[in-house]
């Protein structure tokens, strides 16, 4: 019966995915006082991309074509490893957010690697950010994972290094035994949020302006199918790293109250991107590894805090 329940809330998350980039961009529209594109815009790009024929360059290789498809499938497979709408994920396992942190690495390697093949010193520069970026926000990840890790060894939840059990409401039984300083957690789920889907402050991906570009100037040369798997992986993204912010926040409940509250905070995350990208001017390059390194620093004091208690 779980793994059904698994399977459909996953297909669930598949479908809706491209909407919650549908919301950010009407939310954007509305504080500039225009109507915005349809909410299902990037569904009708997805399937008129997918119908489009492919422009290579004739200096690529296979590893600039196979590039979209392997950073779409790794953020399909980490997805797969979260818990959705109050099921334990069928595929959870002790150490599996090791194996979801460096699905999205490899998503983004291939992604690097794609940018390169082109030889274009303009993709080279946003490999560049994307490859120092990455760099910063993993060991953020890991941090604040191990933060919650400690919690659940100290208060013995069984499982502790699943991530069905720490995203799967865990963190508000902790607060109320006396952990309140994994609130915090939320702003550093949030600030990665931001920068592995390289939104505002972090990147502004409606603009190719050369001094704020980073992953929209690495898929300037796709195209047709290709550029349909780089849509919907940005939104499978988005929708993963939504997930694990919204976990740290929703308790246990029914799986139909759960899937409700699951699907109401992922769109009010949408919403809340939206926002910062309206009323937030994007931040100077040099500034960026700032934001990132004082969500670090915070989830290193949470690590702290965890470990002496």
């Amino acid at each position: 019966m779980n793994l059904w329940l698994y399977l459909a809330e996953f297909a669930l998350a598949l479908v809706l995915a491209p909407l919650s980039l549908g919301i950010v961009n009407r939310v954007k529209a509305k504080f500039s006082g225009r109507h915005g594109k349809p909410l299902l815009q990037l569904y009708y790009d997805i399937a008129k991309l997918l119908r489009k024929g492919e422009v290579v360059g004739k200096g690529t290789t296979w590893v600039f074509s196979a590039g979209p498809a392997i950073a779409m499938t790794s953020a399909v497979v980490a997805l797969s490893l979260l818990p959705l709408g109050g099921v334990a994920s069928p595929f959870a396992f002790q150490g599996d957010f090791i194996l979801c942190a460096y699905l999205l690495g490899m998503g983004r390697f291939a992604t690097i690697l794609a940018a390169l093949d082109t030889g274009s010193p303009f993709e080279g520069m946003g490999a560049s950010r994307e490859a120092l970026f990455g760099a910063l926000a993993e060991p953020v990840l890991f941090l604040a994972l191990l933060a919650l890790i400690t919690t659940a060894e100290s208060l013995g939840v069984e499982k502790e290094l699943s991530l069905s059990t720490l995203f799967n409401g865990f963190s508000p039984q902790a607060w109320l035994s006396g952990r309140p300083e994994l609130i915090m957690l939320i702003f550093v789920m949030g600030v990665l949020l931001l920068v592995e889907n390289c939104r505002i402050p972090v990147d502004d991906p409606n603009t190719h302006l050369e001094l704020t570009m980073i992953h929209e100037v690495m898929v300037l040369d796709h195209s047709g199918p290709n550029l349909a798997f780089v849509l919907y992986g940005s939104a499978v993204k988005l929708w993963l790293f939504a997930s694990l912010l919204t976990g740290l926040v929703i308790p246990v409940m029914p799986v139909w109250a759960h899937t409700l509250c699951s699907l109401l905070g992922m769109f009010l995350a949408a919403c809340a991107v939206g926002v910062i990208e309206s009323v937030m001017a994007r931040l100077r390059m040099h500034v960026v590894p700032a934001l990132v390194g004082l969500a670090g620093s915070v989830a290193a004091f949470v690590l702290i805090l965890t470990l002496v208690r």
